[in-house]
């Protein structure tokens, strides 16, 4: 048997992943068994069994992991990531739940996090976009403001050096703003639809591209809930950050922050000294996590 070659997982699609090997290759691989436990962004070891196919065999260790999850299964997003942007618009509406999912998960693995609002074309929407997401600038979070459609350039100094994945539900115009990054986007996915001999794989669990050397992108599909099922409580209260200043001062060890005499934090939110939809979010989170 050969010895393995390595290589990174640059999109999946259901369990058939294509792997770009070191001299850029695309190969599409397959994994042993029914269960596959592979994401994009994963460093892999792979067996060619043949010129257009090869298994994978190992997965690296990872530096990192954004995963969801409810009570039953977990769905991997990607590996290897160092930032996510969690992409959101003046219209449609944004859920701000999911965007603190998304933010509790991003802290979980210590990434680096950006809030993009998009569609600022739009002025009176983006009034009130900007007013949702003012309790997030407040407490440390970046938050950028741009239209995808008429330029996109603010954007690209926080992509350099990092492995950034975008985030957000559909209509956000999240694919605006890859073609727009992104121009020339639509030829490795030709290239990959031609590996896999398929014209038909249009959604991935998501999709990595190069902006040079040192920075790259990974593109998900839309998503609507972020399940967070694999995170206690202490981990959900330690991605409410602005929660940190007030650790270990409710009475009781134990609490919950809900209806406990004695709360710490639901002090400081009757005081005005947290933002109460954040004290609420955290409330419904932490109770269902799914």
């Amino acid at each position: 048997m050969n010895p393995p070659i390595q290589g990174q997982v640059v999109a999946a699609f259901s369990r058939q992943y294509i792997v770009e090997l070191c001299d850029g290759e695309l190969l599409p691989c397959l994994t042993h068994g029914k269960k596959s436990e592979v994401a994009c962004g994963d460093v892999v070891e792979i067996q060619r069994i043949s010129d257009a196919q090869g298994v994978i065999e190992r997965t690296l260790p990872r530096q990192t992991l954004l995963y969801r999850s409810d009570a039953y299964r977990q769905k991997l997003i990607a590996a290897n990531i160092t930032q996510i942007i969690v992409v959101v618009a003046s219209k449609p509406s944004f859920s701000d739940e999911l965007l603190a999912r998304c933010l509790i998960a991003a802290h979980d693995q210590q990434l680096a996090t950006l809030v993009v609002l998009n569609k600022c074309d739009l002025l009176e929407a983006t009034m009130i976009a900007r007013a949702q997401l003012e309790p997030y600038r407040a407490i440390g979070y970046r938050v950028l403001e741009l239209c995808a459609k008429e330029n996109t350039s603010p954007l690209r100094p926080f992509l350099q050096g990092h492995t950034s994945i975008l985030v957000g539900q559909s209509g956000m115009g999240k694919s605006t703003l890859i073609n727009a990054l992104l121009p020339d986007a639509q030829a490795p996915t030709r290239e990959i639809s031609t590996a896999l001999n398929s014209g038909k794989h249009t959604t991935t669990h998501a999709r990595l591209y190069h902006l040079n050397r040192e920075s790259h992108l990974i593109d998900c599909p839309g998503v609507q809930a972020f399940g967070l099922h694999h995170l206690d409580f202490g981990a959900i209260e330690a991605g409410f950050v602005e929660f940190a200043a007030f650790h270990g001062q409710c009475r009781f060890h134990n609490c919950r922050h809900t209806h406990e005499p004695g709360c710490a934090l639901k002090k400081t939110e009757q005081e005005g000294k947290i933002d109460a939809r954040r004290l609420k979010l955290f409330q419904e989170i932490s109770q269902n996590r799914c």
